[in-house]
């Protein structure tokens, strides 16, 4: 070709090479998306924007660990799905007062009448 023959062991260095760049690349997507996943599988509110900046995260290394820092990190946002009943119906109370709506019970959904 060149001038040079190619053998064996050039075949192998080359095979090599790009198995380790190939590695490289798998290795970084998964710590790229770490902090999306972990957020996911946490629940995290804002867990889209923690996966995009984990992402984005591989421009410079600060937004990505500020990413995986913010997947970890308790959320002030309490669901009011899970709190106990009575804790439910005062709130539903307080909001039919500050709505000046009839009261309904939190587990019925308001249906339209026919």
């Amino acid at each position: 070709m060149l001038g040079f023959s190619l053998n064996i062991w050039d075949c192998l260095a080359l095979a090599a090479i790009l198995l380790l760049a190939l590695a490289f690349l798998v290795i970084l997507i998964v710590v790229l998306g770490l902090p999306g996943k972990i957020a996911i599988a946490r629940k995290h509110p804002e867990a889209e924007a923690v996966n995009l900046m984990g992402w984005v995260g591989f421009v410079a290394v600060v937004p990505w660990i500020q990413a995986l820092i913010w997947a970890f990190k308790p959320t002030s946002v309490v669901d009011i799905r899970y709190f106990p009943e009575a804790e439910q119906r005062e709130i539903a109370e307080s909001l039919a007062r500050l709505t000046g709506k009839k009261e309904t019970k939190p587990d019925q959904e308001s249906k339209p009448r026919e």
